[in-house]
């Protein structure tokens, strides 16, 4: 059983990289994004997807604690998996660009955790370990969004 948790928490043991496991992890999370991407709401199932993975992430979190013997244990990688989702959550199926884009966005901002993304940490359980990269996801979502209105025009950031 500790096999399985360990497989969904590490978002198929990619979180089990020898070398940065969030980085590995949130390639997951573009993996999942494109393949999104091809579906007829993408934003639904971006939504539907990120609760669905905050459910189980939750009630895996005190669980992964416990096994790794550490708080926000490294394999624990369905935070970046969310926190990158909501990064692009747009009305349609993000484009090659803007997917690299949302990646080292939303690597930085997972890395420096814009307030108030460090305090959530201190909470308890899956919810600590969820909700900075919920956060660190939403500033992503906003600055993606700005780049979209005053950067780049919405074509190229959207699949056909």
């Amino acid at each position: 059983m500790n096999k399985l948790k360990l497989f969904i928490v590490s978002f198929g043991f990619l979180g089990l990289s020898p070398f940065a496991s969030g980085t590995t992890g949130t390639l997951g999370g573009v993996l999942l994004a494109w393949l999104l991407g091809y579906t007829e709401h993408y934003l639904w199932w971006s939504l539907l997807t990120c609760a669905v993975l905050y459910a189980v992430g939750r009630s895996l979190g005190e669980w992964s604690e416990r096994y790794a013997a550490g708080k926000d244990p490294g394999f624990f990688v369905i935070d970046e998996v969310i926190g990158y989702l909501i990064t692009l959550l747009w009305t349609k199926g993000p484009s090659p660009l803007a997917l690299v884009v949302a990646f080292f966005l939303f690597r930085f901002l997972d890395v420096v955790k814009p307030p108030p993304a460090r305090q959530m940490e201190r909470l308890g359980g899956g919810d600590g370990i969820l909700l900075d990269d919920v956060m660190s996801g939403l500033y992503g979502l906003l600055v993606m969004a700005g780049l979209r209105l005053f950067v780049l025009t919405p074509e190229r950031w959207v699949l056909p």
